[in-house]
């Protein structure tokens, strides 16, 4: 469980991050809801065939990738970007124990990268972009 203080750390560099972002991206997290949770739900990893512990499910693109909508995509649910702070930060390898300032600035900035990596991993998702395009562009 996440404390209250790495909460607001990640939510706050997440809000750095999507203010630094170009302006046409800006208007895409207008259409599409960025979701924020702690962990992926254990239904959500059964359903993605992932096993808890195996694995960490750092974020999510659900929909239909814009380079797959047609006109017979009326109707069905709205897309949605996810990104889970604990994963996130486990494979930052962002430590829940105090720090000497020079170390808590690198597990910051580890984390800040990670935090973007993702969001433009499922932003990339969203715009058809497949894991191995992803993994090109070291977003993978």
């Amino acid at each position: 469980m996440l404390r209250p203080e790495q909460r607001h750390l990640f939510d706050d560099l997440l809000d750095d991050i999507v203010a630094a972002l170009p302006e046409h991206l800006h208007r895409l997290l207008e259409e599409v809801p960025l979701v924020v949770e702690d962990e992926p739900t254990d239904q959500l990893l059964e359903e993605m065939e992932i096993e808890r512990g195996i694995t960490d499910l750092c974020g999510l693109h659900s929909g239909i990738a814009l380079t797959h909508r047609s006109v017979e995509h009326s109707g069905v649910l709205p897309d949605r970007m996810m990104l889970f702070r604990g994963p996130i930060m486990r494979v930052a390898g962002y430590k829940r124990r105090r720090l000497t300032p020079s170390r808590e600035a690198k597990g910051t900035e580890a984390l800040a990268e990670q935090i973007r990596i993702t969001l433009l991993h499922e932003i990339g998702h969203h715009f058809g972009l497949d894991e191995d395009d992803l993994t090109a562009l070291g977003y993978g």
